[in-house]
Order: structure tokens, then sequence, then C-alpha cells
């Protein structure tokens, strides 16, 4: 039985070493007794206690642990900005919203138009637009943007509102 202890603590040493390694980025850190008591307890802990408990911290504190959204607007696609820097629209031109407020007599060309416009709707969410009216189909789109994607419906032949 004393051998178990042994190679428990040799373990729970070489584990403590180890986060005192990563945490100080490599360097040798001591920590405060405190905190190494709460490293070899987290260590300890299964996956589900882990997500449990990164919950709770981040209900605690009121932080989320999310990646930074500086990568969100190379996202979209298909020309159009969802929501565009203050400033950045040149000229002055006002964002608009393109609503769908009838999907005409042929429901394909529309849902293909509307595909067109946003690549980033699928089919199924493409076809609900057409059956739920109105529909805003871009918006607060540059006015240029708005323009085009409302001729593309309107050859389609919806009835299409710019806001």
């Amino acid at each position: 039985m004393a051998a178990k202890e042994e190679t428990k603590d040799l373990t729970s040493a070489k584990s403590e070493e180890k986060s005192a390694k990563s945490a100080s980025g490599g360097k040798e850190t001591k920590l405060s007794e405190s905190v190494e008591k709460l490293v070899d307890k987290i260590s300890k802990l299964s996956v589900m206690e882990l997500s449990e408990l990164v919950n709770a911290l981040q209900d605690k504190l009121g932080v989320t642990a999310a990646a930074p959204m500086a990568a969100a607007p190379a996202a979209t696609q298909g020309g159009t900005d969802a929501a565009p820097a203050p400033g950045a629209q040149g000229g002055g031109a006002a964002n608009q919203t393109v609503v769908m407020t009838a999907s005409g007599a042929n429901k394909i060309n529309v849902i293909k138009a509307i595909r067109e416009i946003d690549q980033n709707i699928g089919l199924k969410e493409a076809k609900d637009m057409t059956e739920n009216l109105p529909a805003e189909i871009l918006k607060d789109a540059k006015a240029d943007a708005a323009k085009e994607a409302a001729e593309k419906l309107k050859t389609a032949g919806a009835t299409v509102e710019l806001k």
C-alpha cells in the first residue's frame, strides 16, 4: 500500500511540475499552495465535470469563452455585407432591406434567385421564405446590392419592396 501512495505522490508531483511549467510558458514557476491544490483537484475531474465547471464559472463571472468575432465579415458571401462598418458606405449611401411580399407563380425561379443572392441560405430556408411572406431577403444591405437583389427577384417573378 505504501508503494501505491508513493507512486501517486510521484505522479501528482510530476503533474504539478508540468502545470507550473505550462502555466508560465515553459519557465519553472512556484505556484501558491492554494493554486497547486486547485490544479490538482481540477486535473482529477472528468471531461463532463470540466464542462460543468467551465459553464458554472462562465455564469458566475458573466464571461464567455467564445472566439473573437474578427473573422465574421469574411463569412458573408455574394458581395453583400450583413452589417457594414460605420463610415464604410462610400458617398452616404443608405442601407436598405429587401422584403419579398409575394413569391409569384414560379416559386422555383424565386428560390433559385434567393439562393443566388445569399449563398448561405439553404434550399429549405429559401423555400420557407417563399411560403412565409413577407420575408426579409437582405437586411441592411448597401443600396446597390439591395437594388441588384430586388431586380433578380423581380426577374424571377416575385414582388419586392425596398425599405
